[in-house]
């Protein structure tokens, strides 16, 4: 297990408040080199990080399905699409489909592999999302999965060493 996770929900809440501030800064002027820096954090972080020493997303947390996902993971299944969604995904406050349960049905816990990973909803093979271009648009997202993913939460912390923000609301240029 990630050493960072039993601590995650405390250390992201203690600093929550600033990298709110620390986005809403850089919305103002987003640096050119903002998502190639993102980029270059991502791509160090997940070289040493290995999910499966992890899985708190998959074990908290649910994707949002879409119809195509829904699709291919029932034909995978060998299930009827109303069936699967019968079984296993509901609609959530936002109109979303979402898993029931918590962890996912699909989630081995024994080793946090996935049951239907060469299949899995697009969401999940695009988390934690730190590598998407135009990055400052999930930068709310990204803030609620500091709790949640121990290597979002070390990306935004090297984030604000590597373009701090001063109070003067300029940004430091590399």
């Amino acid at each position: 297990m990630d050493k960072d996770l039993e601590n995650l929900e405390k250390l992201a809440k203690d600093v929550e408040k600033e990298n709110k501030k620390y986005f809403a800064t850089i919305k103002k002027r987003v640096p050119k080199n903002f998502d190639v820096v993102v980029q270059d954090l991502h791509d160090k972080e997940f070289a040493k990080t290995d999910c499966l020493d992890c899985g708190n997303c998959c074990k908290t947390t649910s994707p949002i399905f879409t119809d195509k996902d829904t699709e291919r993971i029932a034909k995978h299944l060998r299930m009827k699409v109303r069936d699967f969604e019968s079984q296993y995904l509901e609609r959530d406050q936002d109109d979303f489909m979402v898993l029931k349960t918590a962890p996912c049905s699909f989630l081995d816990e024994r080793d946090n592999s996935c049951f239907i990973y060469d299949v899995r909803p697009k969401a999940c093979s695009e988390y934690p999302h730190t590598n998407r271009k135009k990055f400052i648009q999930i930068s709310d997202l990204t803030i609620a999965n500091t709790a949640i993913c121990p290597a979002t939460y070390r990306i935004v912390e090297e984030l604000k060493k590597r373009l701090p923000v001063h109070s003067n609301e300029k940004i430091k240029r590399l």
